[in-house]
């Protein structure tokens, strides 16, 4: 798991603003109109058709697609009873998890109460708000409670996550595991460690699923919870047995089942080893499990293992639910989050671990193809296919179980609906970073005496990213270690102007290049001073996989040396330069930004070839468009015709592909006015463009830079596309989340390279 710091921590929490959501309006508000129509006297018209008919809320504001995320703080993940206040940051966190994989908006509310009537009556008065409420961090038993009274008073969908979100989510891991071993969830013997809110919600779930009630012991810091020693007013005491087991030990003797919800390093490879044969071991205690993940798979060879960390195989992470789960109740309008939904929720996740895996996953997580099996029971967290999956099931459970106000009748529209609201390109950083940490590259730093360059070097370090090679003025790279507490240790910190042999060698090679294109041996040797040189020589030289460099120098003479001494590769006639602009519609690529200043027709030809290519890249398949200030012919002069020419002599030279133009920027996005003005367009029954190809570098670069600033997009790269090794040259004062993108991005170019 990536190691967090608490500077880095903080800083993210604060910076640029505190905080992780806002709220932004989703009408236009920039005219005395518009505040007219927003509030009075326009506000009045909604609210009166409301007060005659409630439902109509739903209509005319948000709360359909609003969830409360509520917590008292009493029992925060791994912090104990912190209180309402220190528990916002895990609600704000909570938010922005729905926002970003369902596409759901969320208020968090945090509650300075500890008794169960005051937060059972704050919550309930609440109900106008919300289409729905995610209880969340409340101590048990408090909780079961607090839930029971809300759902039994509520008539919008209402579930405390930490209790039924781990529920869900191992049970399906459950379902494929006993598949796996061919045992019959109604005879398996099941030891649950732990006895809080999460384990007595799981064990209460599993006896849905259909394991035995006289086959589970549970067992708490005292041992084994007994009839004789658990009151029959305690929670715990559904779960007590008469039976003469009275420690872990004994508990495990035979056992097919482990679900630990407790505390780390409380099993033993001795306990493991009394289980029954092809024993299931989901040790969830977070960070650190009941029984270290290497340590249990090497007490005996037939365990099927799942944990809480993301490092491990089979993850029970609750984002595989929740999100879901809520947009499907949400979308058929339900009254509550019943037992129909959460079942036909496991079922669904558990159905889809068994489906082939899509091409977008496996790269998203290693270079082999992952298949069901004892290391992947249930989905992976980046697959597109789970909001496409749950949240489908769980609404027709919803309908078929009589709770749902509304009925969907188009279900594939309805797919579609769920992929639109998350934009699912927007995900695609997510993948590349996955697929960097699964081959993990040596990347050269030429920059690295800069505080960002570090920054960024220890986070490709931490999260596996990749090795880091530092070149620079060894004393400051050390003084900026050392100041700002990074751990970089094992990092090689390499100065050229301290490598006298190395930069003879060095320059005797580029002089052999070079020779007869200018350079002599003598400025050949004194340009492997300067780091860009050095390093792209290192990279020539297999001393490393990709370089990054550009933070603090222009961009033409970053990409100088890279060019003269790794050169283009093979069939390739010029590099360009692309980014990868992610909006709230989608992820677009632009080109050529960076590199080719005035190109010729022809030479927008071979962009396209080298831009189509790096967007397959990304599992995306490039719809072009070649942008001008006119449409199809309709305007006069050098660019739109520079463009005409380019889209015929492309479409010619690459017939495969969707390319068209010349057109204006608004009509290659705008699919209506595509279909309105120009139905004969393939771009108009395609979805609109993808890919935007400009005239000339400074349309390319200014489009770009006014959607970063104005338009709030992520912007990665410049992608410098063309080159025979992973060269990528950032924009001046990238910010240190800039440089990790790019990094990820090269650490992938060079994986592939490699294959």
């Amino acid at each position: 798991m990536a190691k967090i710091r608490k500077e880095d921590a903080l800083y993210y929490h604060e910076n640029p603003q505190p905080g992780k959501i806002e709220v932004v309006p989703t009408k236009p508000v920039t005219t005395q109109r518009d505040l007219a129509l927003a509030y009075s006297p326009g506000v009045a018209e909604p609210c009166k058709e409301i007060a005659a008919n409630k439902d109509d809320v739903y209509k005319y504001t948000a709360k359909g697609n609003l969830v409360g995320v509520i917590s008292n703080g009493t029992a925060v993940l791994g912090l104990g009873n912190i209180g309402p206040d220190a528990s916002k940051p895990v609600m704000e966190g909570k938010g922005v998890l729905f926002k970003k994989f369902a596409g759901i908006d969320v208020f968090d509310i945090e509650i300075d109460s500890q008794d169960p009537h005051e937060f059972i009556k704050i919550v309930k008065s609440l109900e106008p708000t919300f289409g729905g409420i995610n209880l969340e961090d409340i101590k048990a038993p408090e909780s079961f409670y607090i839930e029971t009274e809300l759902k039994r008073q509520m008539n919008i969908p209402l579930m405390h996550d930490d209790q039924h979100g781990t529920a869900i989510i191992s049970g399906a891991a459950l379902l494929n595991a006993l598949e796996l071993v061919g045992k019959k969830i109604d005879e398996i013997k099941l030891v649950v460690l732990g006895a809080g809110a999460a384990a007595i919600a799981c064990t209460r779930f599993y006896l849905s699923l259909g394991v035995s009630k006289a086959n589970i012991v549970m067992v708490d810091k005292e041992g084994v919870l007994r009839t004789d020693s658990v009151s029959t007013d305690d929670i715990r005491y559904q779960f007590a047995t008469h039976r003469d087991i009275y420690t872990l030990d004994q508990a495990m003797e035979g056992a097919d089942v482990f679900l630990g919800l407790s505390a780390g390093n409380l099993v033993k490879p001795e306990h493991l080893l009394r289980m029954a044969s092809n024993p299931i071991v989901f040790a969830l205690a977070n960070p650190d499990p009941e029984i270290e993940y290497e340590l249990a798979m090497a007490s005996r060879t037939d365990i099927i293992m799942a944990t809480g960390r993301s490092d491990h195989p089979n993850q029970v992470n609750n984002v595989l639910g929740f999100p879901y789960i809520f947009r499907g109740a949400l979308d058929v309008r339900s009254k509550s989050i019943n037992e129909a939904m959460k079942l036909a929720a496991t079922h669904a996740i558990a159905a889809l671990a068994k489906e082939p895996v899509p091409d977008i996953v496996n790269k998203a997580y290693s270079s082999k193809t992952i298949t069901f099996g004892r290391e992947y029971l249930i989905p992976k967290p980046l697959d597109p296919r789970l909001i496409t999956t749950i949240a489908p099931a769980v609404a027709k459970a919803a309908m078929d179980s009589g709770v749902a106000r509304l009925r969907i009748e188009n279900w594939e529209q309805y797919e579609q609906d769920l992929l639109a609201r998350v934009g699912m390109g927007r995900k695609i950083m997510n993948r590349i970073t996955a697929r960097a940490k699964a081959a993990p590259q040596r990347i050269i730093f030429a920059e690295a005496d800069n505080l960002k360059i570090l920054k960024a070097a220890q986070i490709v370090k931490d999260d596996g990213i990749g090795h880091p090679i530092l070149l620079g003025n060894v004393q400051v790279i050390r003084r900026l270690i050392r100041e700002n507490n990074l751990e970089l240790d094992g990092c090689p910190v390499i100065d050229p102007l301290h490598e006298e042999e190395r930069c003879a060698e060095y320059g005797q090679l580029l002089y052999e290049k070079r020779k007869r294109k200018g350079i002599t041996l003598h400025d050949a040797k004194k340009k492997m001073r300067d780091r860009n040189y050095f390093g792209a020589m290192m990279l020539d030289l297999d001393l490393g996989d990709a370089m990054i460099s550009g933070l603090t120098k222009e961009y033409a003479k970053t990409i100088r040396p890279a060019l003269r001494v790794i050169g283009v590769a093979e069939g390739v006639k010029r590099v360009a330069g692309m980014y990868l602009i992610d909006t709230k519609r989608g992820v677009y690529f632009f080109a050529d930004t960076t590199v080719n200043v005035n190109p010729t027709a022809e030479e927008l030809v071979d962009i396209i070839g080298l831009t189509a290519k790096t967007v397959k890249y990304f599992d995306i398949e490039p719809r072009i468009a070649l942008l001008s200030y006119a449409n199809f012919g309709a305007g006069r002069g050098e660019e739109p015709e520079k463009m005409m020419k380019a889209a015929h002599l492309a479409k010619a030279k690459y017939p495969e592909m969707l390319i068209d133009g010349e057109m204006q920027a608004n009509i290659a996005l705008n699919v209506d006015l595509l279909k309105e003005n120009y139905p004969f367009s393939e771009l108009a029954e395609k979805g609109g463009a993808n890919t935007l190809i400009f005239p000339t570098l400074s349309a390319g670069n200014i489009a770009y830079k006014l959607l970063q600033e104005l338009g709030g997009a992520e912007v990665v790269g410049p992608v410098l596309m063309g080159m025979r090794k992973p060269v990528h040259i950032l924009q001046l004062g990238s910010s240190v989340r800039e440089i990790v993108n790019m990094v990820c991005l090269a650490a992938v170019e060079a994986q592939k390279m490699k294959e």
